[in-house]
């Protein structure tokens, strides 16, 4: 949401804009809290994924919470002064990175309890989760801390919006917008592509079903993410190109500015809709388990993931170890028998 051009340009993006962030807030806050709610009320035994879970849902509420501000804003004008306007934009940028963060290391942890099942269980029993998730949300802060000295409200015929930056210089623009690609969207991008990319083949040769769902679950998340993201950063890449080419080709990068500046508010908003998408998904999921499961709804959802992640990776290991071990103890038996029986036969 930076450098947006005044909202009386585009008013038919405003419109749909705001009709984005209203159905949000109406899905995406009860749904988060739903979700908060359940797992704090009804979840008492909670693996790693779930733990995960509940910090992605208080992290978009936090984001969710906000959008009545800003419609009405984007309607009328920011009348909050620019304290508010920061302190506003910091917290939600915050809690976006925390998001993305979150999403990816769900990612990584359902790899690495399906691939290494051990290292998982090793992992869940040094209890090191919660350094992991003070780490990043203390990294979500950081990297947000650039907002406090750019974002500014800005007037245009009396009407004050809170929706624009100020750089001192292009290299100051440039690495904020990189800072914000690379580390918001690329290198998790990435690593969700590599997590899932080896999962791909492991997800339907999965012994158990529930683990399956489990980890589909996660997945769908994570398709959400990249279709709600991928506008929002396509126009930060924009902006990116025409920092670079604005001086050898100038007509190229005006084009490239007005085609950023058409699709600024309804990318904008999708991004706010991967706050509030999740909670549908969660539905969807606890849906599905009526065929396994005889009381249903999203508190056994949850319940579930509990009792199948991490550790049920070990336990189907646990599983074939003790067949071959049954398997093994059988052979011996029937060895001995065997000899026992050579030895009558001689005497």
């Amino acid at each position: 949401m930076d450098k947006m051009t005044p909202s009386e340009e585009f008013d038919g993006g405003i419109v749909v804009a705001c009709l984005i962030l209203g159905l949000s807030f109406l899905v995406g806050a009860p749904g988060n809290l739903l979700v908060i709610w359940t797992i704090l009320r009804h979840v008492k035994q909670r693996s790693h994924t779930v733990v995960l879970i509940l910090h992605l849902a208080a992290a978009d509420l936090v984001v969710l919470i906000t959008l009545p501000l800003w419609i009405y804003s984007l309607a009328k004008s920011w009348v909050f002064g620019l304290t508010c306007c920061k302190a506003m934009v910091f917290m939600i940028t915050a809690c976006m990175y925390s998001s993305v963060f979150l999403i990816t290391l769900m990612s990584v942890e359902r790899f690495v309890a399906v691939r290494y099942p051990f290292t998982s269980a090793v992992w869940k029993r040094k209890k090191a989760l919660n350094k992991v998730l003070l780490a990043l949300w203390l990294a979500a802060f950081l990297f947000s801390i650039p907002i406090i000295p750019t974002q500014i409200l800005e007037e245009h015929e009396g009407t004050a919006h809170c929706l624009y930056r100020e750089y001192t210089s292009d290299t100051q623009e440039l690495v904020c917008l990189l800072l914000e690609t690379v580390v918001g969207y690329l290198l998790p991008f990435t690593i969700l592509l590599v997590c899932y990319g080896c999962l791909c083949s492991r997800i339907t040769q999965m012994t158990f079903r529930s683990k399956r769902k489990s980890t589909v679950l996660i997945a769908s998340v994570v398709v959400g993410f990249a279709i709600c993201w991928t506008p929002h950063q396509i126009g930060n890449i924009i902006s990116i190109i025409i920092l670079a080419i604005e001086g050898s080709s100038m007509k190229t990068a005006e084009n490239l500015e007005s085609v950023r500046q058409t699709m600024t508010f309804i990318a904008g908003a999708m991004v706010f809709i991967s706050s509030s998408i999740n909670p549908v998904l969660y539905m969807f999921a606890a849906r599905s388990f009526r065929e396994s499961l005889r009381d249903t709804g999203i508190q056994k959802l949850f319940r579930h993931i509990s009792s199948t992640s991490p550790g049920e990776g070990t336990r189907e290991v646990s599983f074939v170890s003790r067949r071959q071990s049954n398997q093994t103890t059988s052979s011996q038996c029937e060895t001995k028998s065997k000899d026992q029986m050579d030895i009558r036969k001689k005497m």
